[in-house]
């Protein structure tokens, strides 16, 4: 499945300073770049399951960045969040209280607010109260679910969707604050729909990707986890071929969004690193479970029927929404992804970034999105899109 000859044109195509950097401080794993790609600041999603928004976010404005629009700005991710919990509410009660609600969601939902309410930057709407509040959505997820769950579980009563919505809406601006209508910002006067068409974003230029059996090739379906509430649909190909579009992508300027699972044991992000090693944990020393933080590891070599096992047990599942901005190598020659994510710069040596082997990647991808002509062309025309 290993397909490292997309690391080798990295190097003979692209003019790259080797510099070696490291996971963490006394670490002996050294990484040169390979391909790094510009991104914003590095954000803090606290206590929330608000990953999803960061990261789409932080995808976004990456995506500004590559089409030339500067640097100097920062998408409200609580606007996404805050619009995306009116959406969840409406369908949970539709459903009888069979789907999920909470404050967990996917990169589809970011591109259902971007359609239908817009974006604004994150200083016409943060979301908090108070500037230096921490976001905390604890008390705004429980109450909102006392509200939903007697209207979705009564048999009997007639429902007022319209009492509903304005009762959801009210919670959520005592909690999150109310969504700006108009706004000025830099001189200029916006809507959210208007100032999502000032950042040249196009919601239809966005696929969603990932790589299973249990559904055919080159065909599109509702990817079964629970945040994916709204069913919404993805391309299914070939875990090689998904591995071939991230490095491509990478490799052409183009960035990622990357939904994974985050609860392996080598998942190890306050050392800077997320990798599987070829060797058990069950079979591991504790001086060998010691070492991987600090000691180059050899990696699992990672195939679709390893990865579909995965899934099928729940062993993936969709816990984290982050983004994939570049790759690296270690003195091994090992191939890694170079990953931001939304817990603060301060939790890691790394400044909120780290280092996903490539087997971790295959081996743990739920989905991704992207931009459709960072798909290579050929993959692009199995899957019937048009770039």
């Amino acid at each position: 499945m290993k397909i490292n000859f997309f690391f080798t044109l990295l190097f003979i195509s692209s003019i790259v300073v080797a510099q070696e950097k490291t996971n963490k401080a006394g670490s002996e794993i050294k990484f040169t770049t390979v391909k790094n790609l510009e991104a914003t600041d590095v954000q803090n999603q606290n206590i929330t399951g608000t990953c999803w928004s960061f990261s789409s976010m932080s995808f976004f404005e990456s995506e500004m960045i590559r089409m030339g629009k500067g640097k100097d700005f920062n998408l409200s991710e609580m606007f996404i969040a805050r619009k995306a919990y009116s959406l969840k509410a409406d369908n949970f009660v539709r459903m009888h209280g069979k789907t999920n609600f909470g404050e967990g969601g996917g990169f589809p939902d970011a591109i259902n607010v971007l359609k239908n309410y817009g974006m604004v930057p994150e200083e016409v709407y943060t979301g908090k109260k108070q500037i230096t509040d921490q976001h905390n959505h604890k008390m705004l997820e429980t109450t909102l679910i006392n509200i939903l769950r007697p209207a979705a579980l009564s048999e009997t009563q007639e429902i007022d969707f319209s009492f509903l919505h304005n009762s959801v809406n009210a919670v959520c601006d005592e909690f999150l604050g109310k969504t700006p209508e108009k706004f000025d910002y830099k001189g200029k006067n916006y809507t959210p729909k208007t100032y999502a068409e000032a950042t040249g974003l196009n919601p239809n230029d966005y696929v969603f990707l990932t790589s299973f059996t249990h559904h055919p090739f080159y065909s599109k379906f509702a990817l079964e986890v629970p945040d994916n509430w709204n069913w919404e649909l993805m391309y299914n190909i070939p875990l090689n071929e998904l591995q071939e579009t991230m490095n491509s992508a990478i490799n052409t300027g183009y960035s990622f969004a990357w939904a994974a699972d985050v609860s392996e044991k080598g998942f190890l992000f306050r050392d800077g690193l997320a990798i599987v090693p070829e060797k058990s944990f069950a079979l591991m020393t504790e001086e060998d479970k010691k070492s991987l933080s600090t000691k180059p590891t050899k990696q699992l070599n990672v195939t679709q029927e390893i990865r579909q096992k995965a899934f099928d047990n729940y062993e993936t599942q969709d816990d984290h929404g982050m983004h994939i901005l570049g790759m690296a190598k270690d003195q091994n020659n090992t191939p890694y992804y170079y990953v931001k994510n939304s817990w603060g710069k301060d939790n890691n040596q790394c400044d909120g970034y780290f280092y996903a082997s490539e087997s971790y990647v295959l081996y743990k991808t739920t989905s991704i999105m992207l931009h459709k002509k960072a798909i290579p062309a050929a993959i692009s025309k199995k899957l019937g899109i048009t770039q």
